[in-house]
């Protein structure tokens, strides 16, 4: 039985069920059971029910062999995530893109070179690093290695980030934004470089998963029936 991961609840959970079924792939949640439902429309496919932030960890493992979750939860959770997992399609939705913000008042501060200067300065000023609050460690210590900013230090923040430089713990922000709407409302610009990471909703194949002759035969077939190449 091929397993496939899907999100539990919410908008992305109801956006998996219409992009499949207008794929003749007829998803349902079971109402009485929190995390069972039944797909209809293809043989030998069983669905799980998981939250997105844990899908990535169960492609991981092995454990399932597709999943639908976000682009930035693979690439953040898994070290080498391309070695360990697949993308077979982006789903159009779930768009959201990871930024690095900074003050609005920073007028002279617009690129990632203008930040990397900065951070030099306020190290040399304050005698430690700037701070950027983010939860996306991974995302973005590889981005700013590549980029060849130096001279930060990276604060975890699980919730509100937008608002760890108005309550003085952070300097500047990394986090994800759709409209960017919220980083206005708290005094905080993008970088005009471009998102670190421009998030979606995609269907991802677990290489961990016990691909045995069965499960290549119903991936074949749910491939063919999705339109996937």
């Amino acid at each position: 039985m091929l397993k496939i991961g899907v999100p539990s609840k919410g908008r992305l959970m109801e956006d998996t069920f219409r992009w499949f079924g207008e794929r003749g792939v007829e998803m349902q949640k079971i109402e009485d059971r929190e995390y069972a439902g039944r797909i209809d429309g293809i043989d030998g496919v069983e669905m799980v029910l998981l939250s997105a932030g844990e899908i990535p960890r169960e492609l991981a493992a092995g454990r399932i062999h597709l999943g639908v979750t976000g682009s930035d939860l693979v690439r953040e959770n898994l070290a080498a995530w391309d070695t360990r997992v697949e993308p077979l399609a982006p789903m159009g939705f779930g768009h959201a893109d990871l930024v690095i913000a900074v003050p609005q008042l920073w007028v002279d501060v617009d690129t990632l070179d203008d930040l990397d200067a900065v951070c030099a300065a306020f190290r040399a000023r304050h005698g430690h690093r700037l701070r950027i609050a983010t939860k996306y460690h991974r995302l973005m210590r590889d981005y700013l290695r590549q980029h060849g900013v130096a001279d930060y230090q990276l604060v975890d923040s699980q919730g509100a980030t937008e608002g760890t430089v108005r309550n003085a713990t952070a300097e500047a922000i990394a986090d994800i934004t759709s409209t960017g709407a919220t980083l206005r409302a708290n005094h905080l610009k993008m970088l005009s470089d471009g998102p670190v990471h421009a998030s979606q909703a995609t269907l991802f194949r677990a290489r961990a998963a016990a691909w045995d002759d069965a499960a290549r035969a119903t991936l074949a077939r749910l491939s063919a029936q999705l339109g996937l190449a």
